[in-house]
Parts: C-alpha cells; structure tokens; sequence
C-alpha cells in the first residue's frame, strides 16, 4: 500500500470512529426497541450519519492530499491554492453554505492539511502510526501540529454557526464532534508516543 492510501485509510478510520463516538452518546430511545422495524431504520439512518460525515471530513483532507500530489508534479503554490480554493467554493455552494469566511476557514484546514502530509509522504514507514512517528520526532511536535489544525476546525463550527445562528441544536452538534475529535486523536497521540 502506497502512503497516499495509507494516509486516506488512516482519515476515514479516524471519521468513521469520530461519528461512532457521537453516535454512540446518543443511545436509541425505548421506543426505537419497542415499534417492530424502528431499529432497522435507525440502523441505516446511523449507517447513513456515518457516511455524510465521513465524506465531510474527507473533503479537506482529500483536496490537500491532491495538492500535494501536484506540488509533487511541480504544479505552483498559487495554482494549487487557485484550484483548491474553487473547490471550496463550489462544495459549500452544494451544501448552502456559501460564505467568505468558511470559505477562509476552510482554505485554512487545507493549507495545514498540506504541510502535515507533505512531511509524512517524505517520511518513512508502512503505517500511519509510523508515518507519524517518523515525521514527527516528538510527541510535542506532532501536537503542536494537531493544535493548529483544531484551531482551524473550530474556525470552520465558528463560521457555520456565524451562517446559520445559535441554534442550540447545531451548537450542540458541533461540540459533541469536537470532543469526540479531541478525544480520539489524544488516544492516537497516547498510542504512538
């Protein structure tokens, strides 16, 4: 397995784990057990939550993962940015969430996202974990790393709740994801270092 395949292996495992966990804290109601084919569509309805936000959380990472690939093919920063940036635009347009500072917010995420592999795609090892380990030396370089980049994601919920308002739910929502972020790539930090 190539490390482009690894890295994107190791993202949607980190997705798929991430909506678990918020999933998983919001248990079925006893009615969900009670009415005959209620936990059946639950079921693909969490099936389902898994997917959206996989996709989600992939769209970022996807789009600096190419980037690196063209750098790699000696394409410029300013056309990469130029590229990615018209991504953006366009997925948040599909989305309805056309918006100046999401779009910022999530050119941010992106321009990290390319230093990060960048620096594992040079590194040697056929894990992620060692990918990680090799890239990043010490357990507080590779933080500082994972700080930058949390930084940036709370950009992104601020943005969205700019956009659509404090609604307690979505407030709620985002939080719940974040946690569920913090608390699985701490674990990820407790297992390489």
């Amino acid at each position: 397995m190539d490390k482009y395949d690894i890295i994107i292996s190791a993202e949607q495992q980190f997705a798929r784990e991430v909506t678990i966990g918020v999933i998983y804290l919001r248990p079925l109601s006893t009615w969900q057990y009670l009415i005959p084919g209620m936990f059946l569509i639950d079921f693909l309805r969490r099936g389902s939550a898994i997917r959206k936000y996989t996709e989600t959380f992939m769209f970022p990472r996807n789009l600096a993962l190419q980037a690196v690939r063209n750098l790699s093919a000696g394409q410029t920063r300013a056309a990469v940015d130029t590229h990615f940036e018209t991504e953006i635009k366009n997925w948040l347009a599909s989305l309805h969430l056309d918006s100046r500072d999401l779009v910022k917010a999530q050119k941010a995420i992106v321009n990290l996202l390319i230093d990060h592999y960048a620096k594992l795609l040079q590194a040697e090892g056929d894990s992620y974990y060692d990918l990680i380990q090799n890239a990043y030396p010490s357990r507080g370089s590779y933080e500082g790393c994972l700080h930058q980049i949390t930084a940036a994601e709370n950009e992104v919920d601020q943005a969205i709740l700019g956009m659509v308002g404090e609604q307690q739910k979505v407030k709620e929502k985002l939080q719940l994801e974040a946690r569920q972020v913090q608390n699985r790539r701490q674990k990820i930090l407790e297992d390489i270092y």
